[in-house]
């Protein structure tokens, strides 16, 4: 017997690629479970599948930095003092993005590439410890929203969230829709597509001197880079990251802010017209704003 729940959860995290440096996801999870119908005539209650399962999945990869620890590329280093742990990351054309973060902000995957098939054993592994026992197996498929208009991949912290979202990288893929004197305008949403494509959203109050990083890690040309850190109820969180992969504003970077934003920049296109910009902030949810 087979129990299926699609739409578990939709896991918002962002992970390190040698080839397109820090990338925000979202992706949705369905589930299957195979076994045999327990006392209740049942593989397992819905209610539990969706609670259990959901909350080992956000406690494992959703709002975290997934680091492929196998590519030749990446160095984890765990300070035992402080219970930091400090990722240095250098991609295919040289450049480096390296934190200093609690463990938790973090999933070490002991692979040398983040893929939906990496994570699905690395979620496999942990779930498959956490059922009961008449469940045999259980399967996981892991998708993206389809999204037939234009989207961008970004990473943000916002440090004074109380949950998750305070983790300096986490990220998702998100649609935008933006809308001029009533109407859809496509070059606009390509525009964004394209400038926020892969790129870490940060605050301007969270720079930092490079010379006033706590992570041991250098890099060669420091002017090349950013250095962002804040102090926040999980613990002290510092990211270097090229300044070629970074959009800083002045506010911070929730999805109503950042919706705030893209209508400033966007009126400075189309400042005769009357905008409409709805950004989303992975599947389902965002923030709209008009002007």
């Amino acid at each position: 017997m087979q129990l299926f729940v699609n739409d578990l959860t939709v896991m918002d995290f962002s992970y390190l690629c040698p080839k397109r440096g820090m990338v925000g996801e979202s992706w949705i999870v369905d589930v299957v479970l195979d076994g045999e119908l327990n006392e209740e005539s049942m593989v397992q209650d819905f209610g539990h599948v969706k609670k259990n399962l959901k909350r080992l999945i956000d406690e494992y990869v959703d709002h975290k930095l997934l680091v492929p620890a196998e590519y030749r590329g990446s160095e984890v280093i765990h300070d035992e003092d402080s219970e930091q742990v400090e990722v240095r990351f250098t991609r295919e054309n040289g450049e480096k993005i390296m934190l200093y973060c609690p463990a938790e902000a973090y999933a070490i995957l002991y692979s040398d590439v983040i893929t939906m098939e990496s994570v699905g054993v690395y979620l496999k592994e942990v779930l498959a410890t956490h059922l009961p026992e008449n469940v045999d197996n259980l399967t996981l498929h892991l998708r993206t929203e389809v999204i037939e208009s234009p989207f961008y991949h970004y990473t943000h912290g916002l440090k004074k969230h109380d949950g998750n979202c305070q983790r300096i990288a986490h990220g998702h893929r998100s649609r935008i829709d933006i809308y001029i004197n009533g109407e859809i305008c496509e070059e606009s949403q390509r525009y964004w597509a394209e400038r926020w494509e892969d790129i870490y959203v940060a605050t301007l109050e969270d720079e930092i001197r490079y010379s006033e990083r706590k992570l041991s890690g250098s890099v060669d040309v420091p002017e090349d880079y950013y250095c962002f850190a804040y102090e926040a109820s999980q613990g002290y969180f510092e990211l270097v990251i090229p300044k070629s992969i970074c959009e800083v504003i002045e506010t911070d970077s929730t999805v109503e802010c950042l919706a705030q934003y893209l209508l400033q920049e966007q009126k400075k296109k189309s400042p005769n017209g009357e905008c409409r910009v709805i950004a989303y902030e992975g599947v389902g949810k965002g923030a709209i704003v008009s002007g």
